[in-house]
């Protein structure tokens, strides 16, 4: 026995190893992408995972030094078809989901990636094949897969919730101003035009909803929650009802201040208050004010 030799062939072997493996994969990655790109409708999906296949192993030659300009033109060239696949894909399935929404007397709106049913909104991801409801700025749900189960299904419930939702307009100005006002006499001076920053009115009210057991027992099981979108919905609702509270015999009407470019940026510094799916105003303050007829909106200019 050669041991010199056995030992030389045994290190040629580690030598060329990686490279073997590198080439390998390259192989299986093409061999897959010519059997996806020869169908005559392309599989979007299938095409998205072999596209991850092929950049893996794309790196691997890489790493061997063994890359050519060819199949860098190849995955380009891949990448592209799969992105238009993704694409027709997303088109596809809002189609068929606009019939299915139609069918069920719903309006539906949009192109994707951004579908509009009503007042809601989804956004799609085709490339993580997942879809996710908005009201306005305020996401509804986590996202959910591209289902014509668990897309409607989620629909349905966030339009009960949300759309449908039934709430006294006065009682909640009412509410509203009490805070305002409680917040107001706070602070050592009056603010600037009696402004207080919306997620500070809002944190506070929430807090002022919590009932003795929770101040007795603080927990995620005793807290009584009211989520953001209601909020924001709540204010919708209440400029809809007129914006107009009635203290000491006096109408006021509440205004919201908009929102700077810096403020607007900052999710605790303000809110999207919608006047539309997919239309509407960042606003940072609220403040209230006597009533103005020649003023009817909810803007503060």
């Amino acid at each position: 026995m050669n041991h010199i030799l056995v030992e030389q062939l045994r290190i040629g072997q580690s030598d060329i190893m990686p490279r073997f493996k590198a080439l390998q994969a390259m192989t299986s990655a093409l061999k897959q992408g010519m059997r996806l790109t020869s169908q005559e409708k392309l599989d979007a999906l299938p095409m998205q995972k072999a596209l991850a296949k092929f950049e893996a192993a794309l790196q691997a030659v890489e790493e061997q030094g063994l890359v050519t300009d060819e199949l860098l033109i190849i995955h380009k060239t891949f990448a592209d078809v799969t992105q238009q696949a993704l694409e027709a894909l997303a088109f596809d399935f809002a189609r068929d989901l606009r019939e299915l929404f139609e069918t069920q007397g719903e309006t539906v709106s949009g192109r994707p990636p951004t579908v509009v049913v009503g007042e809601l909104v989804l956004q799609l991801d085709t490339n993580a094949r997942r879809g996710q409801w908005f009201y306005g700025k305020e996401a509804l749900t986590k996202p959910l897969a591209l289902s014509f189960t668990a897309i409607p299904k989620a629909y349905h419930q966030q339009k009960k919730q949300i759309v449908e939702r039934q709430t006294d307009a006065g009682q909640f100005l009412q509410e509203l101003y009490n805070t305002w006002n409680e917040l107001i006499e706070q602070r050592s001076r009056y603010p600037v035009g009696g402004r207080i920053n919306v997620i500070e009115i809002y944190s506070k009210m929430v807090l002022n909803r919590q009932n003795p057991r929770f101040w007795n027992q603080p927990s995620r099981r005793t807290f009584r929650d009211y989520e953001r979108v209601l909020f924001v919905r709540d204010l919708v609702l209440a400029q809809k009802a007129g914006a107009l509270v009635n203290v000491d015999g006096k109408e006021l009407r509440l205004r919201l201040g908009v929102a700077t470019k810096s403020q607007a940026e900052q999710a605790n510094r303000s809110v999207w208050i919608p006047n539309g799916p997919l239309d509407g105003v960042f606003y940072a303050d609220i403040f209230f004010e006597e009533d103005n007829p020649k003023q009817q909106d909810l803007w503060s200019r």
